[in-house]
């Protein structure tokens, strides 16, 4: 069973995923590793503010990191939040597995009782 807090973090952490642009940024920072702000806005089609803001969203998860070096701010990403995500689907695909076994099990029993 999960905790309510365990919950509420995974919860924050699939609201600051939803954004297609938060997700790019995710993207590109577990490909290419650290990430300059700077870096990252020139590859969005919107204002260098608008992609802050979304770096900001994505830290408020803890999805991301920033590490300030004099005036640049490099962005990293952080993987244990993922892990949330993960465990998440995997109670998932286990209920599904659950549950297809015992069709499948009901489905062997129906054939032979027809044999």
């Amino acid at each position: 069973m999960v905790e309510r807090a365990e919950e509420d973090r995974l919860t924050e952490v699939l609201k600051a995923a939803s954004d297609p642009n938060r997700r790019r940024i995710l993207t590109i920072l577990v490909q290419e590793g650290p990430v300059r702000v700077t870096d990252l806005a020139s590859r969005f089609d919107m204002s260098l503010n608008s992609v802050s803001k979304h770096i900001k969203a994505l830290e408020r998860a803890g999805l991301v990191s920033r590490k300030t070096e004099w005036r640049e701010h490099l962005i990293a990403p952080e993987m244990a939040p993922l892990r949330l995500i993960d465990d998440w689907f995997g109670q998932l695909r286990s209920t599904w597995e659950m549950r297809r076994e015992r069709l499948a099990q009901v489905i062997e029993e129906e054939v032979s009782d027809d044999d």
